[in-house]
C-alpha cells in the first residue's frame, strides 16, 4: 500500500510538473493576478477621485525649482499626507494567496497534498529538507561561515582572514560566478558592496549616471500620484527605524526615479503579472490611448521601501544605489509581491514555510493551528520584505549574501521557519494568535547563520 501511495505521488509530482508548463497552469496564475491587478487599481483610481488628484502632472516651473533645490533634503518636507493610504499591505495579498485555487486539485485528488493543514492551498512542488541541505551544502557545519563566532574546523579569526584575502582575489579578477560563490559562505563587510556589484554586474559607467539624471529629470518636471505614496510609505516604516531613518533623502531619490524607470517594464517578460495601464481621459479602454502607470508598471504597497534601505548602507553614492536597487529588484524582489509557480515566488515560499514547520515541528505547527494561529500570518511579513526592518541590519545584509549567493529567496521560508523552531518553547504555552506574535515581535537580537545551521543540519532530519 505504501509502495502505492509512493508511485501514485510521484506520478502527481510528474503531472503537476507538466501542468506548470502548460497553458492551464499560466492562465491560472493571470486570471488571480488579474483580480488581484483590478482590486490595486481600483484602489488607486478611487484615491484619485476621492481626492481629486490626477494620477499624473507637469509641475510648474516655481514647483520644480523648488524641488531641485531641496532633492537632497526631502526629508526636511512634511506634506500633508493625512488623506493618502498605502493601496495594500502584506496582509492583504496574504488573503489574496490564501484564496487560491487550483480546480484540478479542488477534491483533494492529489495525496501528497491531502494532508497539508497550512493556509496555502495550490499544490506546488517544493524543497524537502534533504533537498534543502544539499542545496544549501555550503551552510553545512563543518564549513567556516561570516556570522558564526565559532567553527567546529578553524578559529574564526583565522578563517575570516583567509576568507578576506580569498574575496580581494575575486575583486581583482573581477570573476562574477567566483564572487556569487564565494559569499555563499558570507562576506566581509569591507568587501560586500564590491562582491554585490560585481555579482550583479553593475558598473558606474557614465551612461549609467547620465541615465540616473534623466529620471531625476523626469521627477523634477512631472508630479505622479504614487509619489504620495512613496513618501507616505517612507515616513510610515524607514523614517520609523532605528537602523534606516538616516537615509530618507536617499530613499525618496531613490523610489521615485525608480517610479520612472520604463527599463523596469522589461521583468514583465518573466512575471506573471502585467503592468497597470491608465488611458487618457474619455479614451477609457482604448489600446491607442494606453499608458503603463506608473511608468516602471509598479505600484508601490506598504514596506516597500525597506527594499532600499539596507542597500543604503553599502552605497553612498545616488546613481549606483539606484542601480543596485533595481537590478535587486528585477532579480528577486519583484517575485515577494506577485503570484507565480517559480521556486522563488511568495506562493512558493509561503507553501515551504509551512511545509516544513508541518513535517518538522509538526507538535507545535498543530497548536498553534488550533488556537488560531496559523504560522503564516506571522511569519508572511517577513518574508514579504525580506526580513529587511525585522532583523537588525548586520544580520540581513548576512541573510542578502545568501540570497545572492544562491540565487534563490529560498533561504526565507527556511529563516522563518527557524525561527518559530527557535521560539517553539515559549510559542508551545500561547493561547491565542496576539500572545504568538507578542513571542515573534522582536527578532532584533537573532543570529541568521546559527540558526539556518542548527535548523537545517542539526534539529531535523
Amino acid at each position: 500500500m505504501l509502495q502505492e501511495e509512493s508511485d501514485l505521488s510521484l506520478t502527481i509530482a510528474q503531472i503537476v510538473q507538466k501542468l506548470k508548463g502548460s497553458n492551464l497552469y499560466a492562465q491560472l496564475e493571470r486570471q488571480a493576478w488579474g483580480s488581484w491587478e483590478k482590486r490595486i487599481l481600483k484602489s488607486l483610481n478611487s484615491m484619485c477621485t476621492e481626492l481629486s488628484i490626477p494620477l499624473a502632472r507637469k509641475r510648474p516651473v516655481g514647483e520644480q525649482k523648488e524641488l531641485l533645490n531641496k532633492w537632497n533634503e526631502m526629508g526636511t518636507d512634511e506634506p500633508d499626507l493625512s488623506l493618502f493610504r498605502p493601496v495594500y499591505a502584506p496582509k492583504d495579498f496574504l488573503e489574496v494567496l490564501i484564496n487560491l485555487r487550483n480546480p484540478n486539485y479542488e477534491n483533494g485528488d492529489s495525496l501528497s497534498f491531502r494532508t497539508h493543514l497550512g493556509l496555502i492551498q495550490v499544490p506546488l512542488k517544493v524543497k524537502d529538507i534533504p533537498e534543502l541541505k544539499e542545496f544549501f551544502v555550503e551552510l553545512g557545519l563543518t564549513t567556516g561561515q561570516l556570522g558564526i563566532d565559532d567553527s567546529t574546523q578553524v578559529p574564526p579569526e583565522l578563517f575570516e582572514n583567509e576568507h578576506v584575502r580569498i574575496g580581494q582575489k575575486v575583486l581583482v579578477e573581477q570573476d562574477s560566478a567566483a564572487a556569487q560563490q564565494y559569499i555563499r559562505q558570507g562576506s566581509p563587510t569591507a568587501l560586500r558592496a564590491e562582491l554585490w556589484a560585481l555579482i550583479l554586474n553593475i558598473s558606474s559607467q557614465p551612461e549609467d549616471i547620465l541615465y540616473y539624471e534623466q529620471l531625476k529629470t523626469n521627477v523634477i518636471q512631472h508630479d505622479l500620484l504614487v509619489d504620495s505614496l512613496i513618501y507616505k510609505d517612507v515616513k510610515l516604516t524607514a523614517s520609523n527605524d532605528d537602523y534606516y531613518f538616516v537615509f530618507e533623502d536617499y530613499l525618496y531619490q531613490v523610489l521615485l526615479c525608480f517610479s520612472r524607470d520604463t527599463s523596469v517594464l522589461a521583468h514583465f517578460a518573466y512575471n506573471s503579472a502585467s503592468p497597470p495601464k491608465s488611458y487618457i481621459r474619455g479614451k477609457l479602454g482604448m489600446e491607442e490611448y494606453a499608458v503603463f502607470y506608473p511608468p516602471n508598471g509598479v505600484i508601490p504597497f506598504h514596506g516597500f521601501s525597506m527594499y532600499v534601505a539596507p542597500l543604503c548602507f553599502l552605497y553612498h553614492e545616488p546613481s549606483r544605489l539606484y542601480q543596485m536597487f533595481r537590478e535587486m529588484y528585477v532579480r528577486f524582489f519583484f517575485r515577494l509581491h506577485s503570484i507565480s509557480s517559480h521556486p522563488s515566488g511568495i506562493v512558493s515560499l509561503c507553501l515551504l514555510f509551512e511545509t516544513l514547520l508541518q513535517t518538522y515541528l509538526p507538535q507545535l505547527f498543530y497548536h498553534l493551528r488550533e488556537i488560531g494561529a496559523q504560522p503564516l500570518r506571522i511569519s508572511f511579513k517577513w518574508m514579504v520584505r525580506a526580513f529587511s526592518g525585522y532583523l537588525a541590519t548586520d544580520q540581513l545584509l548576512l541573510l542578502w549574501d545568501r540570497i545572492l549567493g544562491y540565487n534563490s529567496l529560498e533561504i526565507l521560508p527556511v529563516l522563518a521557519a527557524a525561527v518559530f523552531a527557535f521560539r517553539a518553547v515559549n510559542l508551545m504555552e500561547v493561547t491565542s494568535l496576539a500572545a504568538a506574535e507578542a513571542v515573534l515581535a522582536d527578532l532584533s537580537t537573532l543570529k541568521v547563520m546559527p540558526l539556518l545551521q542548527i535548523f537545517l543540519f542539526a534539529t531535523v532530519t
